[in-house]
């Protein structure tokens, strides 16, 4: 693995980003990248939609959400709405990179918090996001177990 990094979604990559598929046991709790970029596209003002690449490989999709007009307890002020890392790159850290690089997005916008949401599941995330620090705060919101990382 080089050094990973986000980029801005564009008409050139917005093709390999629709691209991208998890492995089909995690098909069920992982929304497919083009549905996150149509979420992006009607929340501009707040999505904050990247694509994780290695050198010239894209290997996978990250996107947070920051809204301000929330208030700082609510898990919509500031999360990641999406994480998709490509079936051939997961467990080489390219997650761990997304999420941090969320957080210290979040650092520089003033934030205290980063919330995630996620499908209970034996092949979800949630041992990912636990490994990386986030604790369920107690709330589920449309079936999905609230977490949250303090800053």
């Amino acid at each position: 693995m080089q050094t990973p990094g986000l980029v801005e979604i564009t008409p050139e990559n917005v093709t390999a980003a629709c691209r991208i598929e998890v492995r089909p046991e995690q098909q069920a709790v992982v929304s497919p990248v083009a549905w996150s970029l149509a979420v992006a596209y009607a929340n501009q003002a707040i999505a904050w939609p990247r694509l994780i690449v290695d050198g010239d490989e894209v290997v996978g999709f990250v996107m947070a959400g920051f809204d301000t007009s929330m208030p700082p307890e609510s898990f919509f002020r500031c999360g990641v709405w999406r994480l998709n890392i490509a079936a051939e790159h997961q467990g080489r850290g390219y997650g761990r990179f997304a999420v941090e690089a969320v957080c210290e997005q979040a650092r520089r916008r003033g934030e205290r918090r980063v919330t995630v949401l996620w499908v209970p599941h034996e092949h979800g995330p949630e041992r990912f996001y636990l490994g990386l620090g986030f604790r369920p705060t107690g709330e589920v919101f449309h079936g999905e177990v609230v977490g949250e990382l303090l800053l």
